[in-house]
């Protein structure tokens, strides 16, 4: 299947920032989009936007920390338009501290929703991907797993974890039924930074971010990309960050 028109597509994280974008740019281009987060009143109003433009959405209530949210977002699809072709996992979170700090909650919710909310994501679109002879899995990692500096370390190990899954898991799929992209954005203006406690570190990413970063839609059409691609092509990974950033 080429092409994005007819495709429906599972969003996590999707009531803002990088999902939100993805979700408009794939729902404009023709796809079905079932989209996935926690605060439901932006994704009805994503939702309803969608629908306005001649689009097709639907909304499910989902945290990526629950495995049978993410098998309702799953099944919903399927239920609501008969397949599922692609999953995006979208959903994240970062702290940033020095390890020293022993931010121990920050850890466990880190690793909770941004490996485990992909794991779950995963078990739950597998089956079906088995079932319908196609699937694919595109999911946003970071450049901070590329490149590891202070503050960031069990950010950037989680984002490195998730790499290093869908890499095995790509080298476990080649019978030409399930394609793994992983898409790793630099700098971009979402909210991911908004929950980070240590005001003079939230205060200077968010400069950081106003300075060099560019918009979720870019990240978005670099997901598009991947998911045009025909059923034989793989886009395995693409990096995406401002030309300003090192």
């Amino acid at each position: 299947m080429t092409g994005i028109s007819g495709k429906v597509v599972a969003i996590t994280g999707a009531s803002s920032g990088i999902g939100q974008a993805t979700a408009l740019r794939l729902a404009g281009q023709g796809a079905a989009v079932v989209l996935g987060a926690r605060r439901t009143d932006r994704l009805d109003a994503l939702a309803e936007r969608i629908r306005s433009s001649g689009g097709r959405a639907e909304v499910v209530p989902t945290d990526v920390t629950r495995r049978a949210d993410l098998e309702r977002l799953v099944a919903t699809s399927v239920e609501r338009f008969e397949r599922l072709d692609v999953l995006v996992g979208n959903a994240g979170i970062a702290r940033t501290s020095p390890v020293g700090e022993l931010d121990v909650d920050d850890w466990d919710a880190m690793i909770d929703v941004n490996v485990r909310g992909v794991l779950h994501g995963i078990a739950a679109a597998l089956p079906v991907f088995r079932r319908q002879g196609r699937g694919h899995l595109v999911t946003i990692v970071s450049t901070s797993g590329i490149k590891i500096v202070p503050t960031q370390a069990v950010y950037a190990g989680t984002k490195n974890a998730v790499r290093t899954l869908l890499e095995a898991l790509r080298q476990e799929s080649t019978d030409g039924v399930l394609r793994t992209t992983s898409i790793s954005p630099g700098f971009v203006r979402t909210e991911l930074l908004d929950h980070v406690e240590d005001p003079g570190l939230r205060s200077e990413a968010r400069q950081r971010m106003e300075t060099l970063g560019i918009e979720p839609d870019a990240v978005a059409r670099a997901v598009a990309f991947a998911v045009e691609q025909p059923d034989d092509v793989e886009i395995g990974d693409i990096t995406i960050r401002p030309t300003r950033q090192n």
